[in-house]
C-alpha cells in the first residue's frame, strides 16, 4: 500500500505591523493607559486650591481673633482663641438661630419648588410637541434680561394685598421657578434624553407622568443636583428682597448679619464669626450634593 502523504502545513500569517492595525485595534489598545500629570500640573493645582481655599481660611482666622488682632499690621494668619466668646457675641446681637432656621425653610423651600417646576417645564420644552412651544421658550427666555429690579414694587404691592408682608411665603413664592433653570434643564434633556425612550415608553402603554418620573427624572438626576445647588445658594445669599419684604422679627440670615458688629467701631471678627455661621449651611448642601454632580460627570464621561 502507498503511504499516505502528509498534508501540506498552512501558510504562515504575515505579522501585522502596529503601523498597518485598523484605528480601532489601537485606541482599544491604549484604552488602559493612565495620563499622568507632571510637576508643573501638579503646581498649577494646588495653587489654585490655596486661592480658592483661602478666603474661607481667612474667614475662620478672623471669626478667632479680636477686632484689635485683626487691625495689626501684619495681621496674624494663625487662627486665635476667641472663636467661642465671638460666636457667644453673634447669638446676643441677632436672634442668629431664628434666621438660620428661616434661610433653611426659605431655601429649602424654593430648591425644591425650582428643581421640580423646572425640570418638568425643561422636559415639556425638550421633548412634548404642543402649539406655540417656540413661543413660550422665548418669552421664558426673554424674561432673564428684565432687571429683577423693575418688579420690586409691583411684587411688594401684590403681598402686601394679600397680606403677606413679614411672612416666609412672600419670599418663597416668588422664586418657585425661575427661566434660567427652565433653559438649563431644557437644554440638559436635549442632550442627554434620548427620543427613543419615550417612544419606547409609549408603546408599553406609559403615561406622560409615569415617563417623567421613572425615565426623565433619573437621567436628569446631575442636571438636578446642579441647579439645586446653584438655586439654594442664590436664595441662601438673596439680600435685597428679604430686607425689603421681611422685618427684623423674622430675618434671614443675610438680613440678621447686618445688625453684628455694630457701633462706633465695627467689630470685625463678630462679624465674621456669624458669616461663619452663616456659611455652614452652604458647605453641608454642597457636600450632599457634590457626589450627584461629581457621579453625573463620571457617568456621562463613562458613557461617551
Amino acid at each position: 500500500m502507498t503511504a499516505l502523504a502528509d498534508p501540506p502545513a498552512a501558510p504562515a500569517s504575515p505579522a501585522v505591523s502596529p503601523a498597518r492595525r485598523g484605528p480601532g485595534r489601537r485606541r482599544r489598545s491604549g484604552a488602559g493607559r493612565t495620563l499622568k500629570a507632571g510637576p508643573l500640573a501638579y503646581a498649577v493645582l494646588i495653587l489654585a486650591v490655596l486661592v480658592s481655599a483661602f478666603p474661607f481660611y481667612w474667614t475662620i482666622v478672623a471669626a478667632s481673633r479680636s477686632n484689635a488682632d485683626l487691625a495689626k499690621v501684619p495681621p496674624s494668619l494663625v487662627p486665635g482663641p476667641h472663636l467661642i466668646r465671638n460666636f457667644e457675641a453673634v447669638l446676643e446681637e441677632a436672634d442668629i438661630g431664628k434666621a438660620l432656621l428661616n434661610s433653611l425653610i426659605v431655601s429649602g423651600s424654593i430648591t425644591v419648588g425650582t428643581v421640580l417646576c423646572c425640570t418638568l417645564a425643561g422636559f415639556a420644552f425638550a421633548k412634548l410637541r404642543f402649539r406655540g412651544r417656540g413661543a413660550l421658550l422665548a418669552v421664558t427666555v426673554g424674561t432673564m434680561m428684565i432687571p429683577p429690579q423693575l418688579g420690586v414694587i409691583p411684587l411688594f404691592m401684590l403681598i402686601a394685598e394679600l397680606g403677606w408682608v413679614n411672612q416666609l411665603q412672600s419670599v418663597i413664592l416668588p422664586g418657585l421657578v425661575s427661566a434660567f433653570g427652565v433653559f438649563f434643564m431644557r437644554q440638559y434633556l436635549v442632550q442627554s434624553l434620548p427620543d427613543e425612550l419615550i417612544e419606547a415608553a409609549r408603546v408599553d402603554g406609559a403615561s406622560t407622568a409615569r415617563i417623567f418620573w421613572s425615565i426623565v427624572v433619573p437621567i436628569a438626576r446631575p442636571g438636578m443636583a446642579v441647579l439645586g445647588l446653584l438655586t439654594f445658594m442664590a436664595a441662601w445669599n438673596d439680600f435685597f428682597w428679604p430686607i425689603v419684604a421681611l422685618s427684623s422679627q423674622e430675618p434671614t440670615v443675610q438680613v440678621a448679619l447686618r445688625q453684628l458688629g455694630g457701633g462706633y467701631v465695627h467689630d470685625q471678627s463678630v462679624i465674621m464669626a456669624g458669616t461663619l455661621l452663616g456659611t455652614l449651611p452652604v458647605l453641608l448642601v454642597f457636600g450632599l450634593l457634590g457626589r450627584q454632580i461629581v457621579g453625573g460627570i463620571m457617568q456621562g464621561a463613562v458613557k461617551g
